[in-house]
């Protein structure tokens, strides 16, 4: 008998949701985080939640608009129809827990334009401290719930037998111990950490996807890595962000002449694509970004000030230097619509899973929106006993290409699901000389790597260069788990996947742009699926 009901791997927005509504229909559930609970990346989100809670012009149906638009032809529409139709409800009762959005001055939901919506409908809380106050609300009622609360712990293995997930293996202290359950969900997050610069905290190393992947779970989209465009150019990592809220309010794109030459509220790759090539042209290593025009910014954008005050920036006199940075996974463990992997037993919701909401770029607020939406969503599953998967496209080609089914074919399915195009994993390269590196500094090479060859800009030759080097460490990585090993291990693994992906996927679409292949192409509107070899 499972020692839990659910076992929640990390303490983002999309695990504490999951766990809080399990806790609350009686399930017995353990959270198991890297940090402590309150250092999910969700704390550092300063975007808001896009959801269509008021206006009279809003629909829900523009809201899935303009995510398809956002997704460049790969977003799965079943699975946005899902997430803009539950996103307000998620919204209230985060409110009921006790979360605290901004009003506007007659009491209702303050109501903000990101770039690529086009309506108002981003709620924040403390101008662009949203993030930190939904953890806030969520960390607080797991502490009073929750059965098992491991913190500081690393997840070193998915438990899988029988074709079945049943567990975890965690490291805490030093010490391995394992826990059982009837059903896992990987909730921890990105990878941001495979590149050098990142908008991302130290522990987004790609954890649950390496654990899916090396237990023979689907994943999908791994090549959209989504830069975000306007991260503060200065020597501390993670870097700054500087919401998209700024762009909304009026703030204005430089380069390093003083023009304008982007629209601000396009969506994000489009912003990182022009910002990357316009550096590369001008020989600079970042632009600026204008927020001289806006009022009152210290008491509408608090965070912002404080840190802009720390480097001694005042955005109302100085231009902000900015550069694209390495911020979202829109790929991961492949899942249905109620968050199940390829793998019975486990779940995963939020960043570490590919839903099919993103496509090749995810809207702007629409991550801690997803978390809320299929965080709850795998425990209505759970609880409602599902006996059989609510495939999208892509799943769908995972279980036709396992029967013999045409599931490596590209294209959409009828009504517009995407299909996916069946990829082997990188086998595993011939076991080399134990390195005697220190791992901070292989971790430091294998960043480098990834962000020269498989940043914003791509080609063949790149790519390459970067899958070499993830594949001679991987070949040389000694048989070392604990705090520095383990996740250069999983970046390692995340780092091949990524890689292999990029070089099949033969085109420019959305976080994805090859230089060799600068056009999109109807033959690659499908996603790229990598499966056990």
């Amino acid at each position: 008998m499972p020692d839990l009901d659910l076992i929640v791997c990390g303490s983002g927005v999309a695990g504490l949701t999951a766990a809080v509504r399990a806790t609350a229909a009686g399930l017995r559930v353990g959270v198991v985080t890297k940090g402590e609970l309150e250092q999910a990346t969700t704390r550092w989100a300063q975007g808001g939640v896009a959801a269509v809670l008021g206006g009279d012009e809003d629909s829900p149906d523009d809201h899935l608009a303009d995510t398809l638009v956002a997704g460049a032809g790969l977003c799965d529409p079943d699975a946005v129809r899902f997430l803009v139709s539950e996103g307000p409800e998620r919204v209230y009762e985060l409110i009921a827990l006790g979360a605290q959005f901004d009003r506007d001055p007659d009491g209702g939901l303050a109501l903000a334009r990101e770039g690529g919506h086009s309506h108002a409908r981003v709620v924040h809380a403390g101008g662009v401290a949203t993030g930190a106050e939904i953890e806030r609300a969520l960390v607080a009622a797991v502490r009073a719930t929750a059965a098992v609360l491991m913190e500081r712990c690393f997840l070193e293995d998915l438990i899988a037998d029988g074709g079945r997930c049943r567990g975890v293996r965690v490291a805490l202290a030093g010490d391995s111990s394992e826990l059982r359950a009837a059903h896992v969900l990987l909730a921890t997050g990105g990878a941001g950490q495979l590149f050098a610069v990142t908008t991302n905290p130290t522990e987004c190393t790609g954890d649950g996807v390496a654990a899916g992947l090396r237990a023979g779970a689907a994943v999908a989209d791994l090549e959209f890595m989504q830069f975000h465009p306007t991260a503060l150019h200065q020597p501390a990592m993670p870097r700054p962000l500087l919401s998209e809220a700024l762009r909304g309010h009026g703030a204005v794109i430089r380069d390093a002449r003083g023009e304008r030459f982007v629209d601000e509220l396009l969506p994000r790759d489009q912003v990182a694509r022009a910002i990357t090539a316009r550096i590369l042209e001008q020989g600079v290593d970042h632009c600026w970004l204008d927020c001289t025009g806006l009022e009152r910014f210290a008491e509408r954008f608090p965070t912002i000030a404080a840190s802009l005050g720390e480097v001694g920036l005042d955005p109302a006199t100085d231009w902000l230097p900015i550069a694209p940075a390495a911020h979202y996974l829109a790929g991961g463990v492949l899942t249905d619509l109620d968050g199940a992997s390829s793998l019975p037993g486990l779940w995963a919701a939020g960043e570490v899973a590919c839903s099919g909401v993103h496509g090749a770029n995810r809207l702007a607020s629409n991550s801690l929106l997803e978390g809320m939406v299929f965080g709850a969503a795998v425990v209505d599953a759970i609880l409602d006993g599902s006996s059989g998967p609510r495939p999208t496209g892509a799943m769908r080609a995972l279980l036709d290409g396992a029967s013999g089914g045409g599931g490596g074919a590209g294209g959409p399915f009828p009504g517009g699901a995407i299909r996916g195009r069946l990829l082997p994993r990188p086998p595993a390269p011939k076991p080399g000389p134990p390195s005697v590196e220190d791992p901070v500094k292989l971790r430091t090479g294998l960043q480098r790597a990834m962000t020269s060859g498989a940043g914003v800009l791509r080609s063949a030759g790149s790519l390459a260069g970067s899958l070499a080097v993830a594949d001679a460490l991987a070949a040389s990585l000694p048989a070392r788990s604990g705090p520095a090993w383990g996740p250069l291990a999983n970046l390692v693994e995340v780092a091949r996947a990524l890689a292999t992906a990029a070089l099949a996927r033969e085109e420019s679409r959305g976080n994805h742009t090859r230089t060799d292949f600068p056009v999109t192409r109807e033959e690659f509107r499908c996603r790229l699926v990598l499966t056990p070899s």
